[in-house]
């Protein structure tokens, strides 16, 4: 993987609480954040003495090669949300500027804690749909990443990923369901088909988080 095709963007422990209703006890549990990329999630829960492992293949990179293309991308990314505002609700922020400045606070917690979360093995380099993980975790989380782009991943890599997930939690959350259009994935009803004849728990389930139009679910995946 090459760094000029990672578009690092980082959401905080309050967005990950909503996105994934993420309860007190949940927090309490061994969470695995898969494809957090340079979110503040596992400084933040972590200095709160939560016990949480992210997991990402931009965590091969140092924090200067990651800072430097988070100031090359955050232009872009402002660019973009200007020129597309009308596919997002703007209740949580007032305009693009208070998102890119909530986004450019998360990307700065994270880049602090880098470097002390590599030594203590909280930050991993992995990727799906293989994680170097094995039943550990009490709850996997992962965001902007499986559905949302299905025009880039195929059916076989949500499915395998899923699984793969499950193989190393007791219960897995996705979201968002939607894809970059804001409708639901067409891989969506297929996959939740293959985990029920795989044996596991599946549950669409309402958030209180939607910022892009129509994600407002997460897919809520568990052993039977």
């Amino acid at each position: 993987m090459h760094l000029s095709s990672v578009v690092p963007w980082g959401r905080n422990l309050a967005e990950y609480q909503r996105m994934f209703g993420l309860t007190p006890r949940d927090l309490e549990g061994k969470i695995l954040g898969v494809g957090d990329g340079p979110a503040s999630f596992n400084a933040e829960l972590s200095a709160k003495g939560g016990q949480v492992v992210s997991i990402d293949p931009i965590y091969k990179f140092s924090g200067q090669e990651i800072a430097r293309r988070i100031d090359e991308i955050t232009p872009v990314m402002r660019a973009e949300l200007n020129k597309h505002s009308a596919n997002y609700l703007w209740k949580d922020f007032s305009d693009v500027d208070q998102l890119v400045a909530c986004r450019t606070s998360s990307m700065s917690i994270f880049l602090e804690d880098y470097e002390h979360g590599i030594r203590e093995g909280r930050y991993l380099e992995g990727v799906l749909p293989r994680l170097p993980a094995s039943g550990v975790y009490d709850l996997a989380l992962c965001s902007h990443l499986l559905f949302l782009y299905e025009e880039n991943l195929n059916f076989e890599f949500h499915i395998n990923s899923l699984l793969e997930m499950c193989r190393v939690s007791d219960e897995a959350r996705v979201y968002p369901l939607v894809n970059q259009a804001g409708q639901q994935s067409r891989f969506l009803n297929p996959s939740l088909k293959r985990l029920n004849e795989a044996g596991y728990h599946c549950h669409v389930v309402q958030v209180g988080y939607c910022f892009q139009r129509g994600a407002n679910e997460m897919l809520v995946i568990r052993r039977r």
